[in-house]
C-alpha cells in the first residue's frame, strides 16, 4: 500500500531544541540548589515528556511546581533558541508539494510545539500537530499516532513515522506504523537501532529520495 502520510517527532527530528530545553531544566534545578547540567547530559533524558524530564532531573520538587516553573521559563526562550535541523525546511516543502499528508506527534507540550512550528515556518505544511495533551498519555503509548491517523484519514500501512529515539521506534511499532530513524537526535539511554527501525536514514534530505 502506498504511503500517504508522514508523521514527525519534533525534538531532535525536525528541530534542534536541546539548548532551550537544557536552559529551562537548569532553571528549575537552580531553584532547588542543584548544579547545572550540560546540554549533552540533559539531552539523554529528553523524549519521554516533560513530566518524566522533571522527575529525572528536578527531584524533590512537586510535579506541578516543576512543570509550571519550567514552562514559564521555556516560553521566554524557546522561539529564539530553537532552530530547524539541516534539510528539514526543503524536505518538508518537497513532501508537501508531492501531496503527502504531514503531521507532528511529539511528547513536547502541544502548545509549545504549535508555537514552534509556526515560528519555524512549517505551519502551512503540517495538517495536524499532536502532543500528550490531546490523548492523555505520552509516547511510547501509540495513542498519539493512532489519533493523528484518524484525523488524517489514513491507515497504518499508509503511514510512516520519522523519529530519532528508541521511544519513537516503540511508539510506531505499537501503532503498526513503519518507523524511519534520523541520525540527528537525542538517542537517550536506549539504542534505537537495537529495536530494528524499518529504515535508518543517512540524512533528513534522504526522505526526498525515498518518498516519490
Amino acid at each position: 500500500m502506498a504511503v500517504r502520510a508522514v508523521l514527525f517527532d519534533f525534538d531532535g527530528t525536525l528541530a534542534d531544541s536541546f539548548v532551550p530545553i537544557a536552559s529551562s531544566t537548569n532553571h528549575v534545578r537552580a531553584s532547588l540548589g542543584l548544579p547545572a547540567l550540560t546540554v549533552e547530559e540533559i539531552r539523554r533524558h529528553v523524549g519521554l515528556g516533560l513530566a518524566q524530564l522533571m522527575a529525572d532531573l528536578a527531584p524533590g520538587m512537586p510535579f506541578e511546581d516543576a512543570v509550571a516553573l519550567y514552562s514559564r521559563h521555556h516560553e521566554s526562550i524557546m522561539l529564539s533558541e530553537t532552530t530547524l535541523l539541516p534539510g528539514v525546511r526543503e524536505t518538508v516543502a518537497a513532501l508537501q508539494t508531492r501531496g503527502y499528508k504531514l503531521g507532528v506527534c511529539s511528547n513536547k507540550r502541544v502548545a509549545f510545539t504549535k508555537a514552534l512550528i509556526l515560528n519555524l515556518g512549517l505551519a502551512d505544511a503540517m495538517s495536524e500537530i499532536l502532543g500528550p495533551d490531546d490523548v492523555g498519555v505520552p509516547k511510547p503509548d501509540p495513542a498519539m499516532l493512532i489519533e493523528a491517523m484518524r484525523r488524517l484519514n489514513v491507515l497504518p500501512a499508509e503511514t510512516i513515522y520519522i523519529g530519532d529515539m528508541a521511544v519513537d521506534v516503540r511508539t510506531a511499532k505499537a501503532a503498526g506504523v513503519a518507523v524511519w530513524l534520523v541520525p540527528s537526535g537525542a538517542h537517550g539511554w536506549e539504542d534505537p537501532l537495537a529495536l530494528h527501525p524499518d529504515v535508518v536514514l543517512e540524512s533528513f534530505e534522504q526522505l526526498s529520495v525515498l518518498l516519490p
